[in-house]
Order: structure tokens, then C-alpha cells, then sequence
């Protein structure tokens, strides 16, 4: 595609792509409820489509409703279904889940979630997000190292999103911001410093940022426990974890995947993206400006 071998199928409606270099654990996905509630707050309607990567669904597209599990869809795409309300649609063809969407209702801009390399799918805005501390490790090629693509690509997205660490220039610097704990039995928010005897797991690319985010809230866990990205919990897995007079914290990532048989003693920390106003702006007008209507 790249080539000019094959010709990239292109939308009726801009599309932007929100990927990254390297494998997993960059905040993408913070990234990509950011951009799609910033979209919602200028008037349009963007939707979402995903690999769906960790699901399984009967059939694809699959176009998420309130009863899609993460067993079908994977757990980024029903996260950002349920923090933005916006349509989501999955397949690992992402022009089935972009057409699924203009089909299923009113779409004026698609964010796809990943899918940078993926360049069957033509596309009118690039965004990258890197780890500001970790960057690009060894800079060797998947599995070798993390990279899925050269650094030198950079040079050829429209915007370069630095989560943590220092963004160099022309970066924008991100940071994540932790919100209130949320139980999952019953949606009670409390600041998360207020949890006592906590043991923090976390099933995400890069576990340690999470947990580095609890020790700068004040919070000294009693146990840390990793999972690999995606993993599927099962009831019995996580009931051990945590004795009854303990708490346990998760990344809501997580918490999408085991809330049918959360524990009350069960709880997650949101966070959420934040850029600076400046080029928050500055970004959004570009992207606002894909749009003619």
C-alpha cells in the first residue's frame, strides 16, 4: 500500500488514526477518549472502529451496544464505548468496521484506535503516542525489541503525543490524570487515598506506570500483581488476590473485563488524558478542519 502496489480503500468521511511505534502501553487509549470527547464537545460525531484485539467476536464488523462483552470486542473498545458514548465498531478488517459505522448511524469522522500500520484503510490526520520515558528501548524491530516501525516515521505524522517523560520540540507533553476511585458493585467514587490495605493489579502493556501513579497519590500497596495485556480474568483468579479486610485497585481496563462478578471490595482508578490548552487547541482545529460541514 505504501508502494502504491495496491490502492488504499478511502472513507466518505475524514479519518484519523491514532497509533503508535511500538507495542503497547503508550496511552493510546486515553488518547483516544480525549480526542473523541473533545470532538463531541465542538459539535461532531465521530466514531470508533478497532481490531478489537483480545476479542472474539461471532461475527465481524461487530458494532458495540451496551450488551457487548469484552470477550466479544476486547477491552479498549468497550472502555471507550462506555466512557464516551460515541459508536464503536471492531474488525480486524477496519474498512468492514468503517463502513459498519456510516451504515449504523450519524458518523462525521472516524477515529480508528491503533492502525498505523494498517494501511489498507487510507487516512487524512496521523497521530502518534509514545512513552515519553521509555521512547523507543532498544529501537530493534518486534521481537527483538518493541518497534513496529522505524523511529524516522515520525517525521511523516501529523502530530507527535508524548505521554510522560520530557517531549522533545514539536511533541506535545501528556500526562495522565488519575480521577476518583470507583467501586464496581456500586459505582461509589471516593479519592483513592482514602482506600486502605491496598493490593493493586494491573492487566495493562506497561503495568509499572500504574503502579507509579498510586505511589504519587500517597498510596503504598500491600502487593503489586502484573497480568499480560488482554488477559482474560476469571472469577476465581481475582477472588484470591484479596483478603475481605483489603482493597483492590485496578485500572479500568480491567475493570470493563470483570465487573459481572466484582467483589465489593473491588475497585478502579480512572484516568484521563490532558494536554496542554494551547495545543490541545491547536490539534483540534486541525482535525475540526478535516471536516467541511
Amino acid at each position: 500500500y505504501r508502494l502504491g502496489w495496491r490502492k488504499a480503500w478511502r472513507a466518505p468521511v475524514p479519518v484519523v488514526v491514532v497509533g503508535n511505534l511500538t507495542a503497547g502501553g503508550n496511552g493510546k487509549t486515553p488518547v483516544v477518549i480525549w480526542l473523541v470527547q473533545a470532538l463531541q464537545q465542538r459539535g461532531l460525531r465521530p466514531g470508533v472502529v478497532s481490531r478489537g484485539y483480545g476479542g472474539k467476536a461471532a461475527a465481524y464488523p461487530l458494532v458495540l451496544d451496551g450488551n457487548t462483552t469484552t470477550g466479544e470486542a476486547g477491552d479498549e473498545p468497550v472502555l471507550i464505548y462506555r466512557r464516551t458514548g460515541a459508536a464503536v465498531a471492531v474488525s480486524p478488517r477496519r474498512k468492514e468496521a468503517v463502513q459498519a459505522l456510516l451504515a449504523h448511524g450519524e458518523v462525521d469522522i472516524i477515529i480508528t484506535d491503533d492502525g498505523l500500520q494498517h494501511y489498507a484503510l487510507a487516512r487524512n490526520f496521523e497521530i502518534v503516542v509514545i512513552d515519553g520515558q521509555r521512547r523507543f528501548g532498544n529501537g530493534w524491530w518486534l521481537p527483538a525489541g518493541p518497534m513496529r516501525e522505524r523511529a524516522s516515521r515520525l517525521k511523516t505524522v501529523d502530530a507527535v503525543i508524548t505521554n510522560g517523560g520530557t517531549a522533545l520540540v514539536d511533541e506535545i507533553a501528556m500526562r495522565l490524570t488519575p480521577g476518583l476511585a470507583v467501586n464496581l458493585q456500586t459505582g461509589e467514587t471516593r479519592p483513592a487515598a482514602s482506600l486502605t490495605n491496598v493490593v493493586a493489579m494491573a492487566g495493562i502493556g506497561h503495568p509499572p506506570r500504574f503502579f507509579a501513579t498510586l505511589r504519587q497519590l500517597g498510596i503504598v500497596p500491600v502487593e503489586e500483581v502484573s497480568f499480560a495485556d488482554h488477559q482474560a480474568y476469571s472469577e476465581a483468579q481475582l477472588s484470591s488476590l484479596a483478603l475481605p479486610n483489603q482493597t483492590l485497585l485496578m485500572t479500568e481496563k480491567d475493570a470493563v473485563k470483570v465487573s459481572r462478578f466484582a467483589a465489593a471490595n473491588w475497585w478502579y482508578l480512572p484516568v484521563d488524558a490532558a494536554l496542554p490548552t494551547d495545543k490541545a487547541d491547536a490539534l483540534l482545529n486541525c482535525i475540526v478542519a478535516l471536516n467541511p460541514e
